[in-house]
Parts: C-alpha cells; structure tokens; sequence
C-alpha cells in the first residue's frame, strides 16, 4: 500500500516538475516572441472585397516578428508617433513586455514574472530608410497586400495600443535596440498567451488578412500562414491595362 502511495505522489510531482520544466525551457522562445490582443471577430462578409491598393511588410526576427508600414500610408494625425520619425521611408513596430524587451540581460526571473503575471507592454519602433528587403537583408520578410480601409484598422490599432500623456501624445520611453527606434509605453499588457507575434496576427486580422491570431505564439506559427499570403515583387505584378484608344470609325454615306 505504501508502495502504491509512494507511486502516487512520485507520478504527481514529476508532472508538475514536466511543466515547470517545459515552461522553463519554453520561455526564451515565447518571450522573445513578445504579445497581442484577444482574438478579433471576423469581419462581416460583403458582396465585394476592397481592392488591395496598399501594402505591409512582416519581418521574421526568428523568435519575434516586426509589422512594418509605409511612412507615405501614415498621416499624422492617424497615428502621432510618427512625428518622432518625420523623414522615415518605414516604420517598423514590434510589441513585448515593457522590463523584459528593455532590458540588456532581463534574466531567468524577469522572464517567469513576464510569463505567469500580466505586466505593462511596450512599443518598439524603428525608422526604416532604405528598401524593407535591403534594411533587413539577413531575416525573412514578406509582404502582404491590404486594402485602404484594412490599413485604416491596423493603424487604428497601432494607435489605440499607445499609452498617452496629459497632452495626447505617446510616451516615449528611451532608445531602441538597434537603428532609429525608441520604445514608447503600450496600454496593453503581455502575459503568456498575448505574445508579440499574436499582437502582429491581431493587426493584420484587423486589416482584414486572413490570418487566425490564437495559433501565433511563435513567429514560425505567423509566417506559416503569411507565406501563401506573399505579394508578389511590384516587378513582377500584373499591369494595369492601358486606356483603349478611340477609334473614329467612318460613318456610311
């Protein structure tokens, strides 16, 4: 009887030591991943789609993804950050939790407290001046094509995911990791399963890419279903058909 005790117990504590283990080991990949919103509800159907007249950039950093806009695509006034970049050709945004994604060496215990307790989130944003493909030579990048209403939504959501001043204006938290960039403070917090790469996902949902942001933790999960997605390059695409000439055509006598 003892012995079946002792089984017991042993078997309880090494499925909880399973788990402690493999969120341990798990961290570094779902961390660097960083995080987004719940699920958005799909958009209602329509007779017609809108036709695809811009387009966005995603960046496969290997565990993190970047979004990356066309500064031209970004009116002031739809998203005010853009003003600490005036001249930028893109803006590149990540999303991750604010102490994590900041610190040079956040460390083993910055990671569980990332993980299991909901903390702030941060932006990361960086001035892109030069060909996405060519400021990114050394990763994945694949573009994606979306409406003007779809690019409407996703800079709504950049925007509302800011967290403001008295004044209305983002709050800038310091330098970035590489380039131009600075972080600047989020509304939204990062836990465990609000990754960056779902916040990613939840963006282009919300410009309307058929993409399902719950299976994204990773940046492998996003890209898998970005890829079929890709826009072709702008020398490849289709174009559009010249204006037909007018012909005059005799009339009878």
């Amino acid at each position: 009887m003892m012995d079946k005790k002792l089984s017991l117990v042993m078997g309880s504590l090494g499925r909880r030591m399973a788990r402690v283990v493999f969120a341990v080991c798990g961290l570094p990949m779902l961390l660097s991943a960083c995080a987004a919103a719940p699920v958005a509800p799909e958009p209602a159907a329509s007779t017609a789609a809108p036709p695809v007249t811009r387009s966005v950039h995603l960046v496969n950093h290997g565990w993190h993804t970047g979004l990356v806009v066309r500064g031209d695509d970004v009116p002031a006034a739809a998203w005010p950050a853009k003003a600490d970049f005036a001249d930028a050709a893109y803006f590149e945004v990540g999303w991750g939790d604010r102490r994590y994604y900041q610190a040079m060496d956040p460390g083993l215990w910055l990671a569980l407290k990332a993980a299991f307790w909901p903390r702030p989130g941060v932006l990361h944003v960086t001035a892109v001046d030069a060909a996405v493909e060519r400021y990114f030579a050394h990763t994945e990048v694949i573009e994606i094509g979306i409406s003007e209403p779809g690019l409407q939504h996703l800079l709504k959501h950049l925007r509302e995911s800011h967290e403001l001043d008295t004044a209305g204006r983002p709050i800038a938290l310091g330098p970035g990791l590489y380039g131009n960039s600075r972080f600047y403070a989020s509304r939204e917090r990062f836990h465990l399963f609000k990754t960056c790469n779902v916040w990613v996902a939840t963006a282009l949902h919300a410009a309307g890419v058929p993409v399902r942001p719950a299976p994204t933790m990773t940046a492998g999960q996003l890209m898998a279903q970005l890829r079929p997605l890709r826009r072709a390059p702008e020398s490849l695409r289709p174009a559009s058909a010249p204006p037909r000439a007018k012909t005059d055509i005799p009339k009878p006598p």
